[in-house]
């Protein structure tokens, strides 16, 4: 995000995040598919995605068009970090509809983590503690990812 007229106010900073945010939150309603999955993107590109965990679910499990599932997902899961992939089981353990189940499966395999060596530690060590996660649909999910790489 860059900072408006050059300036180092950390207040016109905060207010120009906060206005992405928003606009980012509002795009997120768009009827276009596209509009939606860039905001995703934005979304999960944000330093603290726990402020708009409630879009990036719906987004995630967005009823018309698993393009927007999966370039969200994939962003999620591009961050590396914890709230990303709780993200991301959080709305595979609860998807309904068989097609964006099958996109967030397909995100979560194909994350390149899943490899040998320092990725896949780092992975493992994030699906243990999310296997004490509060909401028992991460946690399940947790134990089954955790379950495929031993």
């Amino acid at each position: 995000m860059t900072e408006p007229s050059g300036r180092n106010d950390p207040g016109l900073v905060e207010v120009a995040v906060v206005q992405e945010l928003a606009r980012w939150i509002a795009e997120a309603n768009s009827p276009s598919w596209a509009v939606r999955a860039a905001a995703g993107q934005r979304l999960a590109a944000a330093p603290l995605i726990e402020s708009v965990a409630d879009v990036l679910h719906r987004l995630l499990l967005d009823p018309h068009d698993t393009g927007v599932t999966s370039d969200t997902a994939a962003a999620l899961l591009a961050r590396r970090d914890l709230p990303g992939l709780r993200a991301v089981l959080a709305a595979r353990a609860v998807a309904s509809d068989q097609g964006t189940a099958d996109q967030l499966q397909a995100e979560l395999d194909g994350d390149p983590r899943w490899t040998t060596g320092a990725d896949g530690d780092e992975l493992a060590v994030q699906l243990r503690t999310l296997t004490s996660d509060p909401d028992p649909d991460v946690r399940s999910e947790a134990l089954l990812r955790l379950s495929r790489l031993r």
